[in-house]
């Protein structure tokens, strides 16, 4: 103890530089903490015309059938499936439903945004639910989420959103940790100012009004020359927040989806998402929408554009703690702080899951080579354009079909766990 605080006294200065980097990123976690912890469900009992609309390429008849149940279970005004012309297995196992509130469409698909397209002109209803066929919802959430559109100015409602079986897999486990941050501890806070950055396409709501006049601008949109395939839902928040709507977040409207069940896929999963994020942000900058969003809004998007800058600093001082005269206890104390730190920024997460505090140092590694190598590589590589996880090829999203779902430990399908 006495050679911690000899170290700390005679090194003082080599925490400044992290310091200042700590201090923003701490002080911009708690401001966003604390906005959150303010915010509050709508309830209310607004309702309304409801379509949603599910583009479905080379899913898994089996998690496609599922998730439907979920859907139609909900009573919506319709279900529209739009699916790709060599998806025949599908189309036999839909149709043979003969429910009049299903319509599927046998379309040649060329990305996701060309299949939505189809969709949602194809839609009747005054709020549009965009949802993707691997994700299938809780009780509720078709009621919940029309709530928000009692308010003329609300474009967009974003659902919160968890893994399907994420005790099916460690990578389920780390991504769904990942994702309840997300939704516990900044997107409420954007909520609050009526612009969140991203309405996860996983299952978004959207006023049909709001999205039919800016509709082409999310087919047909192009990064520095190339057609952009993904990043339709990041796109289309935009496009609604530059047309003056509001975009907010309903908690009690809640879908679980397929997530990855290998290392790899969960990584390109994470190259595809941060090339989205750089195009999306990047561009809203760009043409101005950025600065004309609340505050809070725009320090959330610029904090993502710099992750890797601020991720860094922080892996730079770790490494240089080493090499310094007492290196063995810099070293301690540096990893000491990495790992005390993510679980006090995790401490949503673990009161809803204490058991994953077994987890910490995986999701610790796991969020820095997220923030540092992925989304700089990601940087490097954003305008690379296509899915990653689903090809032709394939049935399912890679390690997403419903085989996946079978616990590594075990030869029996592993029980829902709810958010």
């Amino acid at each position: 103890m006495v050679d911690v605080l000899t170290f700390l006294t005679e090194n003082w200065y080599a925490a400044l530089p992290i310091g200042v980097v700590g201090v923003l990123s701490w002080s911009i976690w708690l401001i966003r903490k604390i906005m959150s912890a303010g915010y509050r469900s709508l309830v209310n009992d607004f309702r309304t015309t409801t379509s949603v609309v599910v583009p479905s390429f080379r899913e898994d008849p089996d998690v496609l059938d599922r998730c439907l149940d979920t859907w139609l279970g909900q009573d919506p005004t319709e279900v529209i499936v739009v699916l790709d012309v060599e998806d025949a297995e599908a189309f036999a196992r839909l149709t043979a439903r003969e429910d009049p509130r299903l319509t599927v469409i046998s379309f040649a698909h060329e990305g996701k945004r060309s299949a939505l397209g189809v969709g949602i002109r194809a839609a009747t209803s005054e709020v549009v639910v965009l949802c993707d066929s691997d994700t299938n919802w809780q009780s509720g959430l078709l009621e919940a989420v029309q709530m928000p559109f009692v308010d003329p100015e609300v474009g967009a409602v974003g659902t919160r959103q968890n893994v399907h079986l994420p005790t099916s897999n460690i990578w389920r486990r780390v991504a769904d940790w990942i994702i309840d941050l997300r939704y516990l501890d900044y997107v409420p806070a954007t909520s609050r100012a009526g612009a969140v950055v991203c309405v996860s396409g996983r299952t978004a709501a959207y006023r049909r009004a709001a999205v039919l006049p800016v509709l082409e601008n999310l087919e047909h949109e192009f990064f520095l020359g190339r057609r952009c395939i993904a990043g339709d839902d990041g796109r289309l928040t935009w496009l609604v927040l530059a047309s003056g709507y509001k975009t907010v977040h309903q908690d009690s409207a809640r879908a679980l989806s397929m997530f990855p069940s290998t290392f790899r896929a969960f990584c390109k999963q994470r190259i595809r998402w941060s090339r989205n994020s750089y195009r999306c942000y990047l561009t809203a900058a760009w043409k101005g929408w950025l600065w004309r969003v609340p505050l809070v809004s725009q320090i959330t998007v610029l904090q993502i554009l710099f992750t890797p800058v601020t991720m860094f600093a922080a892996v730079f001082y770790v490494v240089a703690s080493s090499f310094s005269d007492r290196g063995w206890i810099a070293l301690a104390l540096s990893l000491t702080w990495v790992f005390v730190g993510r679980a006090i920024r995790s401490i949503s997460h673990l009161r809803r899951r204490p058991s994953d505090i077994a987890i910490l140092p995986l999701v610790a590694l796991v969020i820095v080579l997220v923030a540092l190598p992925i989304k700089t590589y990601a940087l490097l590589t954003m305008n690379k354009q296509g899915w990653l996880t689903r090809h032709a090829g394939l049935t399912g999203g890679e390690g997403q079909d419903e085989a996946s779902l079978v616990s590594t430990s075990s030869a029996a399908p592993v029980a829902a766990v709810t958010a």
